[in-house]
């Protein structure tokens, strides 16, 4: 066996050794990033020299480790590297520093193809510096503070956000990957019109976008559910948020979704104010006709809010107040992965009376002064004690677990309560009402992007309704107590296919399950009901989008297919194809042809308007083929769209068919009130906009025509006008913006809605029934009278500081105080005299606001 000599095999060792340290030296010089501290402290031992500095400066700088063996030079490189300050102070000591500011530069690039993206938006938050990347995805800026956060945009992708420090200037700067969005298609914005925030899009909706969102006439704060009633086609003939009408549908046919949730309460103060704070409502989507297959319920529209998705690395919020409430928001980050959102408002009119809450309460409890038929008195003397209140909050947790996973949970809480009593001083008559209305909703949604094309979203939620109603009338003879309850939940799962940037393909899965409650008791004479229904709902969706690659011309074609089964009574199949189309005829002028079939199960009886004093007293029931069948609905419409420079035209024909309709939903008051005949009603209109915009004013005029009747067979005659059958609807208004000075002002008409008189004279009284009952002539061939109204708002930004943003704001509804008279109904007094009880409007109602956000 041959002997092994120590002494050679030290020198191999010794040869292998230093290769490996020669090629690990190699592969860091000018190639691997390493750790600035690990990198000085051989610097130290190699030059026999000490650095000072703050381990929490340097433990997350890297560098790439200079060329060369001067001290001098290295030490330059390091400098130019990090921007950090180096100084001696001797021959053998230094100190690291960090600057206060840096000098940043970067490319950015698209993930997928990994082209460099020009025209992406980049903002240094917190300051008013701003740019946009050049053709080559470059930016850069200088002197910028080390900790400030940059944030980077652009259509189609995610937004990212990176401090300023991991872009220090280098050479090269650094590459920055922008991920695609690979959810639907992204839609073209035609025209930003009417102001700042609001835009409609390639597929005949509208989207508000609340944090651009500018000024309107009567609004100081982007009320989400007033601003929609902006838009042609959309009105509330009752003045409320709670009862909006899209194309003479009636409020409980519209889908109202908050963060994918489906709320069955939207207002506060009834109806008066919007439950949704609109300082964390992102955007919303309003869709009159042609919705995604993705969708279901609403045969009259929808309104999709959506809160704040992205996480924000800055601690941002704001709180306000205004002559009805205070409210305060934020989100918190935890860290870039993991943020918080939350919102809360409460009113302040069980303490503090303002004029606001004095004519918001007048036009509540208005039931003061009611006419007798054929006689010069009125009625009664009442007064009112009126104790209000309500709050809602709700909460947000933003979890991004990677660049293509995140998760969002989040819950809403809405409540009203109300202790009412009404006292007749002509004979001490008292009646005493309590109403405690909440909704409470959970949701989560987890998206997901597999690969460069394929992306999945999976979305639950659960939410409860619940509406608790308490009326004792006079010397308690009588106690009417009345409860209604919604429990709904809901899973929905779809995946999308991108086959190429011009194709994609969106199916998946629905399944939700609604039970609804009502219980009923009355003391006098004594009576109990409690009533309960459960459907499900299985629905399947399928949709194909396309976009030419000239952009000229867009498709969606899609369906939705349906299994309802009410467990109690009935099943049914119903598929529902849905066509959203537009081309562009010439450079400025879009055609658009939408369509959809859709049906719903939930619908609110409404019971007679004495009832509770005719406030809060809609409750919801469910189809159940007997009584009240799954309504169902067609609509298709044309329109047209003109843009050119400051000039924006819009025309749009549509005609709708919702069947299976019944009189107890629909709010007759009159002799048709308690029979439950099923129907139908048509609508046939055309809406019309003209606007013109440019950076400091903008005007429009937009006008509607609607015909909209009834078909009962079962009512003579069988054929009249709907009960929301408004001909005419005109609005003008402007808005002016000045530096930080925003004003609007503007114009609403609209003729009177139909509504039914009794017969005249002694004929309008049935005495041979027990008890007597009202005759009325033909329904709803009587007329109110025109509606007019005038608002104005104003607005001033300025600033409390560099970071603090302070809004105040000025409105006035009805500038002119005008009476408009909103409804007209009759009922029977103890004398059997006939009373016409009106409904006007607000009266003269000014508000103010002010406001902080950071």
């Amino acid at each position: 066996m041959p002997k092994i000599h120590l002494k050679r095999v030290v020198l191999i060792a010794l040869f292998l050794i230093s290769t490996s340290a020669a090629s690990w030296g190699q592969d860091l010089a000018g190639e691997r990033p390493v750790n600035i501290i690990t990198y000085i402290g051989q610097l130290e031992q190699q030059y026999d020299v000490k650095f000072s500095y703050l381990d929490e400066d340097l433990e997350s700088v890297n560098i790439i480790i200079p060329e060369g063996e001067d001290l001098g030079v290295i030490l330059d490189s390091i400098e130019e590297q990090t921007q950090l300050i180096i100084k001696k102070l001797s021959d053998r000591y230094y100190t690291l520093s960090k600057s206060v500011t840096v000098d940043i530069c970067g490319q950015i690039f698209d993930n997928f193809e990994q082209n460099s993206l020009g025209g992406a938006s980049i903002e240094v938050l917190g300051s008013s510096l701003a740019m946009v990347t050049d053709a080559n995805g470059s930016f850069s800026f200088s002197s910028i503070p080390r900790k400030a956060v940059v944030r980077i945009r652009h259509i189609g992708y995610k937004t990212k956000y990176v401090t300023a420090e991991d872009l220090v200037r280098n050479d090269p700067c650094k590459r920055l990957l922008l991920g695609v969005r690979y959810q639907e298609l992204e839609e073209v914005v035609i025209y930003q019109f009417l102001t700042t925030g609001i835009s409609k899009q390639n597929d005949g909706s509208i989207e508000i976008n609340s944090e651009e969102f500018g000024i309107l006439p009567g609004l100081i704060e982007p009320d989400v559910l007033q601003t929609v009633q902006a838009l042609p086609g959309i009105k509330s003939i009752d003045e409320t948020v709670s009862d909006i009408n899209i194309r003479g549908g009636t409020n409980d046919q519209n889908l109202i979704l908050w963060d994918d949730i489906k709320m069955y309460q939207s207002g506060h103060f009834f109806g008066l104010i919007s439950a949704f704070n609109p300082y964390l409502t992102d955007h919303v989507s309003i869709i009159k006709n042609g919705t995604s297959a993705q969708y279901g319920d609403g045969v009259s529209g929808v309104i999709n809010m959506k809160t704040n998705d992205e996480i924000d690395p800055r601690f941002n919020g704001g709180a306000g107040f205004n002559l009805i409430s205070a409210d305060a928001y934020g989100q918190l980050p935890f860290n870039d992965k993991v943020a918080i959102q939350f919102s809360g408002r409460r009113s302040t009119t069980d303490f503090l009376n303002t004029p606001t809450y004095n004519e918001f309460s007048d036009r509540a409890f208005q039931d003061t002064q009611i006419k007798v038929t054929n006689s010069n008195s009125t009625g009664a003397n009442i007064v009112q004690d009126e104790n209000f209140y309500f709050y809602d909050f709700s909460g947000k947790l933003l979890y991004d677990i990677n660049e293509n996973h995140r998760v969002r949970l989040n819950f809403i809480n809405i409540n009203n309560r109300l202790d009412y009593t009404e006292t007749n001083e002509d004979n001490a008559r008292t009646n005493e009402s309590e109403l405690d209305q909440e909704n409470l909703s959970f949701g989560a949604k987890w998206e997901a992007n597999w690969t460069n094309k394929f992306s999945t979203k999976a979305n639950a939620y659960y939410t409860f309704y619940e509406l608790d109603s308490r009326n004792v009338t006079a010397f308690g003879q009588q106690t009417l107590i009345q409860r209604n309850e919604v429990d709904e939940r809901s899973l929905k799962v779809a995946g999308n296919y991108l086959f190429n940037p011009n194709i994609n393909w969106n199916n998946g899965y629905q399944y939700t399950e609604v039970g609804v409650r009502n219980i009923t008791e009355v003391s006098q004479p004594p009576f109990e009901s409690n009533l309960k229904g459960v459907i499900r709902m299985h629905s399947a969706f399928s949709e194909l989008g396309y976009t030419a690659p000239e952009d000229n011309m867009r498709l969606r074609l899609g369906g939705r297919f349906n299994y309802i089964e009410n467990l109690d009574t009935f099943s049914e199949i119903i598929i529902e194809p849905r066509l959203n189309f537009s081309y562009l005829l010439a450079p400025n002028l879009t055609m658009e042809v939408l369509g959809e079939f859709k049906n719903q199960v939930t619908h609110q009886i409404i019971d007679l308007e004495q009832n509770f004093l005719g406030i809060e007293k809609r409750r919801w029931i469910l189809s159940d083929e007997s009584t009240l069948p799954i309504v169902k609905s067609k609509q298709g419409s044309l329109g047209f769209n003109y843009d050119k420079r400051n000039w924006f035209l819009s025309l749009e024909g549509f005609y709708k068919r919702v069947d299976g309709i019944s009189t107890s939903t629909q709010g007759f008051q009159n002799q048709n009130q308690f029979n439950g005949e099923i129907g139908r009603y048509d609508v046939k209109g055309l809406e019309f906009l003209i606007n013109h915009k440019n950076n400091k004013f903008s005007t429009w005029l937009s006008y509607a025509y609607n015909v909209n009747d009834y078909t009962f067979e079962d009512i003579v005659p069988p054929e009249f006008p709907n009960n929301l059958d408004i001909r005419h609807t005109v609005t003008f208004a402007s808005t002016y913006t000045y530096n930080n000075f925003k004003v609007g002002i503007g114009i609403n008409y609209r003729t009177g809605k139909p509504f039914t008189e009794p017969l005249p004279g002694p004929d309008g009284i049935d005495f041979s029934t027990l008890p007597a009952t009202i005759v009325y002539q033909a329904p709803n061939s009587s007329r109110l009278p025109d509606y007019l109204r005038a608002d104005a708002s104003a607005l001033y930004n300025f600033n409390m500081g560099q970071k603090v943003k302070a809004p105040a704001g000025l409105s006035f509804l009805n500038l002119f105080n005008r009476e408009n008279i909103l409804n007209i109904y009759y009922r029977l007094n103890n004398q059997l005299e006939i009373e016409r009880i009106e409904s006007v409007s607000l009266g003269f109602t000014p508000n103010v606001s002010f406001r902080v956000s950071f």
